[in-house]
């Protein structure tokens, strides 16, 4: 990883997005571990996590991870899921917050070094390049170890640098929790 010890950095997680990423490479992410690994190569200014949220559901599977995210030391950043019917009458959920994300990004880079960018989304590339535009170093979490990769090419030329997923999971994952079905 070529973060400079002397930067300061920001992370930034498109939540939907790294789910996607780490269980398509088999591991779970350790989010504990994930703050002490970049902790101990910078100065960590921030760690935003970007998250929609079904609101009208009594349980969401998301909710425990999203609390304990909040309570140590993650900004979590949430907003409705919007809820629609497609043209098959499938039930779809849809929240996006790639314009939280790169919003915050911006207003918060007067006061950081180094982002990283934990998402694979070819749309915020522009986001990347107006960062180097700004002096910025930057790099991309995803992953090109799956049949087909998860990260936009574009966005992966763009950036400074470029860490897998399956990389990572080396100091920031554990394997994943595979559930056997009970018999009855």
């Amino acid at each position: 990883m070529a973060i400079d010890p002397r930067e300061k950095i920001a992370l930034f997680i498109d939540g939907a997005n790294l789910y996607a990423t780490s269980k398509a490479v088999g591991i779970d992410i350790d989010y504990r571990k994930l703050l002490t690994e970049f902790s101990s190569k910078a100065y960590m200014l921030r760690a935003n996590y970007y998250t929609a949220l079904v609101e009208d559901q009594e349980y969401s599977s998301i909710r425990p991870l999203i609390d304990w995210l909040d309570y140590n030391g993650y900004t979590v950043v949430t907003k409705p899921a919007k809820e629609f019917t497609d043209a098959a009458g499938r039930r779809k959920v849809k929240g996006n917050m790639d314009i939280e994300l790169a919003v915050d990004a911006l207003e918060q880079s007067p006061y950081f070094d180094h982002m990283v960018l934990f998402s694979g989304d070819g749309d915020f590339t522009a986001l990347v390049a107006a960062m180097q535009r700004k002096g910025k170093r930057v790099t991309v979490v995803s992953t090109l170890t799956t049949s087909t990769p998860m990260i936009s090419d574009d966005l992966r030329r763009q950036a400074d640098f470029f860490m897998d997923v399956a990389d990572l999971a080396k100091t920031a994952g554990r394997p994943q929790v595979v559930r056997q079905p009970v018999e009855a």
